[in-house]
């Protein structure tokens, strides 16, 4: 099978490129730019992308690839900072610009392999201060823009490209054809890869990692580890065992209906742990969003740690399997190990404390969220099932803003269930990524009937992505947003305000905490 490298410098669009090329049916992985190269030529890929990065080539200790790669005789994509790398280590000269480009702009393309079927002239992604301003040895200039003269260069002999722009963001045109056009027509890969190979290479390598060991699963009823689960009981059948627990800040009945969806559609035993008032416990008064987070997750593990003893009378444990996802993984740290900022932590993403004695299990770590739906329908889950919004590890603890208490989260599951239960009446609910109730911290005064009221003010948030890296409000029409309104201010009684939220991503995060 074809595969293509993608060395990481750091940008925020990195993992695009890898799900790009994924779209085009072509293994992609992402490994830090410092890769050994003795790794590279085990790995053995078929091209290579650089990407992107908040570097300059100026600066001391800027990332700098293992100039190995260039002798491997691989075709090379390099983005951005990708181009101006190569570029430098290539001969060329790199200087700060004295216009930055950020946003759209105008391209000129000249005849290169790289732009085949494109138009003359198309709208680009640009966000860059650098750019190239000396050819590197052996290229030519094949675009340019009104602030990038070397927009693109090309070394047709070497099968080395450079762009300034980022073909990986769908803001541009003609990004996914471009890099198509590197790939297939330059570089000869087949587009071989499908959710079916991935399955196949998915339980060979549980199989091998696990071998005859016991692997502890968590489930929370949501897609990610609900298809990890069916994957892990595909591979390795009886030696899974499901824990299911409930920390009290589930939807409304979420506990019995994730025990039936178990138990009844997907013929495999679960194990339910009612653990809510030792996670309702332990967050009383505790208001900060990152003390939320490490307290569940710190409970999780508390609670595991207990499960496995108690069913370890049957066998030992040696494995915990998670549907941790890649865009778990970038929010949480730089993939780089580099100077990145942290921009919220994930409970199911990070080592295990050693006390603990258990190894990870984390087949779809790589997959993009509806790269998870995908593989669930190949493994025969339900539509209906793989088609269910997301829903955070730590539930409704970061959608209750502020301290916790059980009254507050009681009232957000009324009206959690209220707006979903009319956004599917509606025939809205798969044109939504996803769609949830906030419980703001403060309280508004109101009038029923002729009485004052002083309560809660309930946030509405949907969205549309089609990854959870970006994502933009969904726009409901007011009608909709009125009813929704009415029904959870006379049907919950605490909530006396409404309001919907239409803020995209960035600048905001989907979630509200």
């Amino acid at each position: 099978m074809n595969k293509v490298l993608i060395l990481d410098f750091g940008s925020q669009y990195t993992q695009l490129i890898a799900r790009r090329v994924r779209e085009l049916n072509i293994y992609a992985e992402i490994k830090p730019y410092n890769i050994e190269i003795s790794w590279v030529q085990k790995y053995q890929p078929s091209a290579i992308i650089l990407s992107g990065g908040p570097a300059s080539t100026g600066d001391i200790g800027s990332p700098r690839p293992d100039l190995s790669i260039f002798e491997l005789n691989l075709p090379i994509l390099g983005i951005c900072y990708g181009q101006q790398v190569l570029s430098t280590i290539k001969g060329g000269q790199v200087q700060n610009g004295d216009k930055r480009e950020f946003g759209r702009a105008e391209i000129s393309v000249d005849s290169c392999p790289l732009f085949n079927n494109l138009p003359n002239n198309f709208n680009v992604w640009m966000s860059h201060a650098d750019k190239v301003t000396q050819l590197p040895n052996g290229f030519k200039v094949v675009a340019q823009t009104a602030h990038a003269p070397m927009a693109a260069i090309a070394n047709d002999t070497d099968k080395i490209y450079g762009l300034q722009f980022h073909p990986e963001v769908t803001h541009g045109e003609h990004g996914t054809q471009i890099i198509k056009n590197f790939l297939v027509d330059i570089a000869g890969l087949k587009q071989d890869w499908s959710m079916a190979n991935f399955r196949q290479q998915a339980i060979a390598d549980i199989r091998a990692q696990v071998g005859s060991g016991r692997v502890l699963c968590a489930v929370s009823g949501g897609v990610d580890s609900s298809v990890v689960a069916k994957l892990l009981h595909e591979a390795i059948g009886d030696q899974l065992v499901c824990v299911f627990v409930d920390h009290g800040m589930l939807r409304l009945n979420e506990g019995a209906q994730v025990k039936q969806m178990f138990e009844q559609h997907f013929n495999m035993p679960i194990i339910y742990k009612d653990a809510s008032e030792l996670f309702l416990g332990k967050l009383k008064g505790v208001s900060d969003p990152e003390q939320k987070r490490k307290i569940i997750g710190n409970t999780f593990i508390e609670v595991f740690e207990a499960e496995t003893k108690r069913l370890e009378a049957d066998g030992k444990f040696e494995f915990l399997a998670q549907g941790t996802l890649y865009p778990d993984v970038i929010e949480s740290v730089s993939f780089i190990g580099g100077p990145s900022v942290t921009i919220k932590s994930h409970h199911n993403v990070g080592g295990l404390p050693e006390r603990m004695q258990l190894k990870l299990v984390e087949p779809v770590r790589e997959l993009f969220k509806d790269e998870v739906r995908k593989l669930g329908l190949e493994l025969g889950m339900a539509k209906e099932m793989i088609a269910r919004h997301p829903f955070p590890g730590p539930g409704l603890a970061i959608r209750v803003l502020g301290e916790i208490e059980p009254d507050k989260v009681n009232l957000l599951q009324q009206a959690d269930a209220i707006y979903i239960e009319e956004i599917k009446k509606a025939g809205l609910y798969d044109d939504i990524w996803q769609a949830f109730a906030v419980l703001l911290p403060c309280r508004s005064v109101g009038v029923m009937g002729d009485n004052r009221t002083y309560d809660y003010v309930c946030a509405l948030r949907a969205v549309t992505s089609s990854d959870g890296m970006t994502a933009d409000f969904y726009d409901f029409n007011h009608k909709f947003l009125s009813k929704v309104s009415n029904r959870i201010v006379n049907e919950v009684n605490g909530i006396n305000r409404v309001t919907y939220d239409i803020t995209s991503k960035p600048p905001g995060t989907i979630e509200w905490e």
